[in-house]
């Protein structure tokens, strides 16, 4: 597995951008969902695309590109709103600990098709397979999903 720093594709800023925009008209993009927290430096409320991913009863968002921003912030935040659609739910952001990020991971290759293609062309992985997933526990930012109790 690679180990030099990963950049996403020059794409995927502005292919947000647009899935962003999409959102906010109320639109339901699949299994899309935008994650907005408060930026750690500004606190002003920063909004990203994520795949949300449903796995033994709970729910799950993965880090997919090291270092992000928006996982970086998430981190800092520990809570935020999940949108889909016209839908607005506070949520906690819980960050798992690598041992408990490691069956998420695992499971992200069947749960998350479309991300898979997006982390292998990024070289973040070679073939998508599940051990490579779950090799990423400890690099890969893995985050539990909780209701916020408002």
């Amino acid at each position: 597995m690679p180990t030099a720093k990963v950049t996403p594709p020059r794409w995927l800023k502005p292919m947000n951008r647009v899935f962003v925009g999409l959102q906010r008209t109320g639109l339901k993009l699949g299994g899309m969902y935008l994650l907005t927290v408060p930026g750690r430096k500004s606190g002003k409320p920063r909004t990203t695309p994520i795949s949300l991913m449903e796995h033994e009863g709970g729910r799950y968002v993965v880090g997919g590109f090291p270092g992000a921003d928006w996982v970086r912030n998430a981190s800092a935040a520990k809570a935020g709103t999940l949108t889909c659609g016209r839908r607005h739910e506070r949520v906690l952001l819980v960050e798992l600990p690598v041992e408990q990020a490691r069956p998420i991971l695992r499971a992200f290759p069947a749960k998350v098709p479309s991300g898979v293609s997006m982390m292998t062309s990024a070289g973040i992985v070679e073939s998508g397979s599940p051990d490579e997933f779950e090799a990423l526990a400890g690099r890969c930012a893995v985050f539990r999903i909780d209701p916020s109790p408002a």
